[in-house]
């Protein structure tokens, strides 16, 4: 494949109808601040850079800000040429925007609506629901007030930092403080899970999304908006059989679930999977609880379970393949049809 110019590969990066495949042809994926947060550079060998322009680069942190761009100048295109779909706004974690490693949930169900996204890789339900962007108010509350006349729905994701990913503060996986050491049998799944810190993680995460639902619902005009949380899929710790094909390249490949598993001491397969399903199961049973009935809450649970259910599916511990995030956001538009 031929060089290109620097300011030609500038220009992709600008351009939102450039596909991210397209810019992912002459760039090298690394990992950012964490795992979460991956950033792209352009690969040497395919882009011509002066001295100045790789010092230029190296300065630069193109990840979250750059797709936030592009999906936004989308969204703005889209509008303004008359495109007649719901529009929805989004807040969320990885899985609303792993910027250029996969096609996530919001680019899958952008084919479909139209949205607003303010997600961020990396990004931590304490600062999702606390930090303020200006006047006092959140980002999420914010892009609903700016869409108001025309939002449709609210799609929040939030929870797999602190059950499954990894701690904003130590950067350590959030497993390792809620497991307990293996105990000698591998058939005895709540024995290796500390049900106490594992609820305190769950009333931590039920404080911040009822915040969220009161505050929307406290905003004049959007009292009935149906607002979609979501739980995780089934993840399949490292490694998984001796040809695990798993071999990111933001993460190690053992990253959030496979290393604090080995550390415990909890080495048979089928015990370290299942202890994964509980602490995902009682995230559910939380949600569940959260949403009541929708039909009066107007908040809808969208079960992700089961919807990526062979290894294949992920490109590493917790996050989907482009052709896996499809599957859930299939499972998305199963909900979002009838009420959107």
């Amino acid at each position: 494949m031929a060089k290109i110019a620097y300011d030609d590969y500038l220009k992709m990066l600008r351009d939102p109808d450039t596909p991210d495949q397209e810019i992912l042809k002459y760039s090298i994926i690394g990992r950012g601040v964490s795992a979460f947060a991956p950033e792209l550079s352009p690969n040497p060998d395919l882009v011509e850079m002066s001295p100045e322009e790789r010092d230029l680069e190296s300065a630069m942190k193109i990840g979250n800000g750059l797709a936030r761009f592009r999906r936004q100048t989308q969204f703005k295109r889209r509008l303004a040429l008359g495109e007649r779909v719901p529009v929805l706004v989004s807040e969320g974690d990885s899985w609303f925007q792993f910027p250029f490693v996969v096609r996530d949930i919001i680019d899958q169900l952008g084919d479909h609506y139209l949205i607003w996204c303010v997600g961020a890789a990396g990004d931590t339900l304490d600062n999702m629901v606390n930090a303020s962007v200006g006047k006092g108010r959140t980002e999420y509350l914010t892009a609903l007030q700016e869409q108001k006349h025309r939002v449709r729905g609210f799609l929040f994701s939030a929870a797999g930092n602190d059950i499954i990913g990894e701690d904003p503060r130590t950067g350590e996986p959030v497993l390792k403080e809620i497991l307990r050491p293996f105990n000698g049998d591998p058939t005895d799944v709540v024995g290796h899970v500390d049900l106490a810190v594992l609820g305190q993680k769950l009333v931590f995460l039920k404080n911040g999304y009822s915040k969220v639902i009161a505050t929307v619902r406290a905003e004049p005009g959007l009292e009935r908006l149906p607002i979609l949380i979501h739980g995780y899929d089934y993840t399949f710790p490292y490694p998984w059989g001796d040809d695990d094909p798993r071999n990111p390249k933001h993460a190690a490949r053992n990253e959030w679930l496979g290393q604090p598993l080995d550390e415990r001491g909890i080495l048979d397969r089928d015990l370290r999977r299942n202890v994964i399903k509980l602490m995902l199961d009682a995230l559910y049973t939380m949600m569940e609880d959260l949403a009541g009935d929708s039909d009066q809450t107007k908040v809808y649970l969208v079960d992700c379970r089961g919807t990526m259910p062979d290894v294949s599916d992920w490109i590493d511990e917790i996050h989907g393949t482009s052709d896996g995030f499809a599957k859930v956001a299939d499972r998305f538009r199963e909900v979002l049809e009838p009420v959107v």
